[in-house]
């Protein structure tokens, strides 16, 4: 706990002196392995820290970002859906080396692309054929992952854990595709307790039973330890970062806080070219 601690702190005092040092953005990247642009001898993580700076632009929620979330489900042949696709199977060609029946997104704070990385993701891989695919959202302080994909759940993760309700009563099929969803429905008092609770453990075990590929959209990382005790219940864990605005601190503190050894790749959200200006 120290180093976690150490970690959160340094994100801390060094957030007022952030760089605002320019940034050349590139074309929207899903990594899992191999970095985009970065100078010959350089690790994915460090050639990903190299091209981000501070200043964060929180954006405000409407019915254009809400439908970003689900462009897989409304746009499946869309760029962006490929770019999905190409993350997908950058986890299968992983998942074919080690076990990763549990996949935990996360990022270092609130609007980096998190839930729209989880949920999309969620959706191309519920495409393949024969794959059983569920996404549970663990955000029990602000869940998303139901208002994104128009579910208006009765019980929820929370109730699941408190021991009002059992999963087969709450998880939810997205209409219009395969993909189930365990939604969130009430915001406990105690997330952090249940979310690093034997009884959750238990939980994701059964659930990776039923299921070829549990996706957890987690809470953000730093300022909580929400994330840290999911992620150690996760087989690996994917980073999404926002190019441009995801401070280059926060992520390092955040790889910390999330044990290096435990992240797949990462995801370069919202970096784009002159002339293909995607967003995602």
């Amino acid at each position: 706990m120290g180093k976690v601690y150490d970690a959160l702190q340094k994100a801390e005092a060094q957030r007022p002196a952030r760089s605002a040092a320019s940034v050349r953005p590139s074309e929207a990247v899903m990594t899992g392995g191999v970095s985009p642009v970065r100078d010959r001898g350089e690790s994915l993580l460090d050639g990903l820290l190299r091209r981000l700076r501070g200043q964060r632009k929180p954006a405000a929620e409407d019915g254009t970002s809400i439908n970003k979330r689900r462009i897989a489900l409304l746009h499946p042949d869309s760029f962006v859906a490929e770019q999905f696709r190409s993350l997908r199977a950058r986890l299968d060609s992983l998942a074919a080396q080690r076990p990763l029946r549990t996949l935990a997104i996360a990022s270092a704070l609130p609007g980096e692309g998190k839930t729209t990385a989880a949920v999309n993701l969620a959706l191309v891989s519920s495409m393949a054929v024969g794959r059983r695919v569920l996404l549970v959202d663990c955000d029990l302080r602000k869940p998303k992952v139901h208002t994104a994909l128009g579910l208006r759940p009765e019980l929820g993760l929370a109730e699941i854990l408190a021991g009002q309700a059992t999963p087969d009563r709450a998880i939810l099929k997205v209409e219009g595709c395969e993909l189930h969803v365990l939604p969130v429905r009430g915001t406990p008092s105690n997330p952090s307790e249940l979310l690093g609770s034997e009884r959750m453990r238990t939980l994701l075990e059964e659930l990776a039973r039923g299921y070829d590929q549990v996706i957890l959209d987690m809470p953000p990382t730093l300022g909580l330890p929400d994330a840290k005790a999911l992620s150690e219940l996760a087989d690996g864990v994917v980073l999404v970062v926002r190019a441009d605005e995801t401070p280059q601190e926060d992520v390092e503190a955040a790889l910390d806080v999330l044990d290096r050894r435990r992240i797949l790749g990462v995801v370069l959200n919202g970096a784009v070219t002159d002339s293909q200006r995607y967003g995602y």
